[in-house]
């Protein structure tokens, strides 16, 4: 669905929420023909019977929005179960189009679809695509457009018919709401009807609010013929009415698929031999992940070189343009070292992304759900929980979103729980910019280690939660395994720039903003006692070496401009460090330290943690704001992380402050989405509370049980 929306709509795309949920909404525009198009993706879904918030925003959408077309994408390699949701559209007064889509593999598998006859028997239009290799696209333009300006005849004749008794039923019901429905209802009244003797809680409900004093006696009604063939059939209407529709499909499929005799090999269950092998398929798997992290540093390294020093030429033309004052340094050291600090590490999230789309793309994360089934199992899960928490390698906010698939309550708030223990793409830039400054060349493996306790952390979390909190069974995981694909570039990198238009939004709002605070509130007072007249004794320092340079020659003479630049720079750097220190952030640090000593963070550490709630990208850009007084960094490494080495940080509480990273409260959007998806600010300021606390004990062991086997 996605790729055939993508096909349609290129880049021109737009993301938004449902109004009134949280649901993603997509947006695409099309010119074709001299027409202008809006394409909407609505939330994938199997049947119109809707029982989750995305099932119920797609069926509101076609029913009250009354699109001029509904295209409802099929696997012609799946045909059967695909053709349920078709039927119940067929019911709809409303124009359709039947997309047969993965027509390859239906091919491969000697699969032969009549289209011309489904056309004739449904009486919608067909249209075959591969959406993965783009063909059909232009077929299904001309195809929109032509029923856009037929005018088709409803209600359709050729649909489900549903036995003597059960036709009756719906044609009585059908009769009795026109007669007592004084204001009109916004469905089609015989769909109406159906609903109601299948007992739809949302129906019922649209009846009672639009159906006046009549909505009462409608439904008492459909409750009394619910009843009469309950007991004629003694079995519940729906499951009958379900029975109907798929013999009417078994009908069709008889009409219009032919299978060859011809032997085929089906690739999707040869790779799965490996792939999902109960001994290969983990350590496959664990070995993916962490080729994504190796590849998200080892090539991300090149690009985020080339920004840095970018954004080293832009600071520095900044300053010598701007004259000196608190404008210049709000620019240089406020604007430029804040969001400069986070934009270097873009290409490292863009890898990120591109890597979790090829998974998508490919089919492969249906099957990391299908292996970590026997994982999830520990913590009184199931497999389909994982899909939530790997997206939280993303981001945590539509992760936790993504648990409205989960049917059981307990189930649901403890993945909720969870996710946050998943590193989303916002903390990479710690990690990235600590284990490059002081694990070198094992920056990746270092990285992978970090998200790994992740997942073992989330492991041992969620069988605590399950066995004290949340008891209860663990519900039963059955989940479609889709055949692999060969992903798009194009689908590919829509994906991906669709997750990293988010990370650039925050760089020009929240980071910005962010980092402005920081710097005021480390540059402000402005007018502060230091322990020494600096100005001073770098005048003393100068006039001193002026005369011993001017009277020195050759190899001499830059020896000592060489010693008086770095004397000089010590005497600043020593001077910034301490109008930070004595500043109101400096304050706030130091009020803070005695708590994050223990774990071998210091008090600007501890700061750029705190100001982490906002949002976890803004600890990097704090970072670059605090440690900008030590940033004469040697030649062969970058400003911030000279920095960093020259403040006391070792390689241990480098690894600490990670881990707390990794762990701590999550980022304010991510609390407002468990409190929103709880509907419950008790699990919000649960999950900020065991965090935290968490957090700090595992970097307190970490740290103290390395500085006891000597490793700091």
């Amino acid at each position: 669905k996605s790729t055939i929306f993508n096909n349609l709509t290129g880049t021109r795309q737009k993301v938004g929420n449902w109004p009134g949920v949280t649901v993603e909404k997509k947006e695409g525009h099309l010119t074709a023909d001299g027409y202008h198009l809006t394409i909407v993706d609505l939330p994938g879904t199997y049947s119109l019977t809707a029982y989750s918030l995305e099932e119920i925003v797609a069926r509101n959408f076609i029913l009250e929005e009354k699109p001029d077309v509904v295209i409802d994408i099929l696997d012609c390699s799946n045909l059967e179960r695909n053709l349920y949701l078709a039927t119940q559209l067929n019911e709809l007064d409303t124009k359709v189009i039947f997309v047969l889509n993965m027509a390859d593999i239906a091919e491969e598998r000697g699969i032969e679809i009549d289209g011309d006859k489904l056309s004739e028997l449904l009486d919608v239009p067909v249209v075959f695509t591969v959406g993965n290799k783009g063909k059909g696209t232009r077929e299904l333009i001309k195809a929109i457009i032509s029923a856009t300006e037929s005018h088709t005849e409803f209600p359709r004749t050729r649909r489900v018919y549903y036995g003597r008794e059960i036709e009756k039923a719906i044609n009585e019901l059908t009769e009795f709401i026109k007669a007592n429905n004084s204001k009109k209802l916004p469905y089609n009244i015989r769909w109406i009807a159906i609903k109601l003797l299948e007992d739809d809680r949302i129906v019922k409900e649209q009846v009672r609010k639009t159906a006046d004093s009549q909505g009462e006696a409608i439904l008492k009604q459909a409750y009394l013929k619910r009843k009469n063939l309950r007991d004629f059939f003694n079995e519940d209407p729906e499951i009958l009415m379900t029975d109907h529709r798929y013999g009417f499909i078994a009908g069709i499929i008889k009409e219009v698929i032919r299978r060859n005799s011809k032997s085929h090999v089906d690739v999707s269950r040869q790779i799965d031999l490996v792939l999902t092998n109960r001994l290969l398929g983990l350590p496959i798997f664990v070995f993916f992940i962490w080729a994504m992290f190796q590849l998200t540093f080892s090539l991300g390294s090149y690009p985020v070189g080339w920004i840095d020093a970018g954004m080293g030429w832009l600071g520095q033309t900044a300053s010598e343009i701007i004259p000196d004052g608190p404008l210049a340094d709000l620019i240089v050291d406020g604007v430029i070292a804040g969001v400069g600090s986070v934009a270097i590490f873009m290409p490292n999230i863009l890898i990120l992304f591109f890597c979790i789309a090829v998974f998508e793309d490919t089919g492969y994360m249906a099957r990391a759900a299908f292996l970590m089934d026997k994982v999830m199992h520990l913590i009184g899960l199931h497999g389909k929980s994982f899909i939530p928490l790997l997206m939280g390698f993303g981001c945590n906010v539509p992760a936790i979103m993504a648990t409205r698939t989960l049917e059981s309550e307990k189930d649901r708030i403890l993945t909720i729980l969870i996710i946050p223990l998943m590193s989303c793409s916002a903390r990479l830039p710690v990690y990235i910019l600590l284990a490059g400054t002081f694990f070198g060349a094992s920056a990746g493996n270092v990285i992978f280690s970090i998200y790994a306790l992740g997942i073992v952390l989330a492991v041992t979390m969620g069988r605590l939660f399950r066995s004290t909190i949340l008891r209860g069974k663990t519900a039963p995981f059955v989940m479609e395994l889709p055949p692999y694909r060969t992903p798009m570039l194009k689908g590919l990198l829509i994906h991906m720039w669709d997750r990293s238009k988010v990370f650039l939004r925050k760089m020009g709002g929240i980071i910005l903003i962010g980092s402005v605070t920081v710097w005021f509130l480390s540059t402000f007072p402005r007018q502060v006692q230091l322990s020494k007249d600096y100005d001073s004794e770098i005048a003393a320092l100068t006039a001193e070496y002026s005369s011993r340079i001017s009277a020195a020659r050759g190899d001499l003479r830059q020896k000592l401009i060489a010693e008086r630049d770095r004397i000089a720079s010590a005497f600043e750097g020593e001077k910034a460090r301490e109008k930070v220190e004595k500043s109101y952030i400096g304050r706030l640090g130091k009020a803070l330290s005695p708590v994050f000593a223990p774990i071998g963070i210091d008090w600007r550490g501890s700061v750029a943690l705190l100001s982490g709630f906002v949002a976890k990208e803004i600890v990097v850009s704090t970072m670059g704001v605090l440690y900008a007084g030590e940033a004469e960094a040697d030649e062969e490494s970058n400003a911030l992380k000279g920095a960093l080495k020259k403040s006391g940080m070792t390689h241990l509480s480098a690894y600490a402050m990670m881990t707390f990273v990794l762990i701590y409260v999550p980022c304010i959007a991510t609390v407002a989405a468990i409190k929103h998806e709880t509907n419950s600010w008790k699990w919000a300021l649960f999950s900020i509370t065991y965090s935290t606390a968490l957090a700090w004990l595992v970097a307190f062991v970490i740290y103290q049980g390395g500085k006891a086997f000597g490793l700091a």
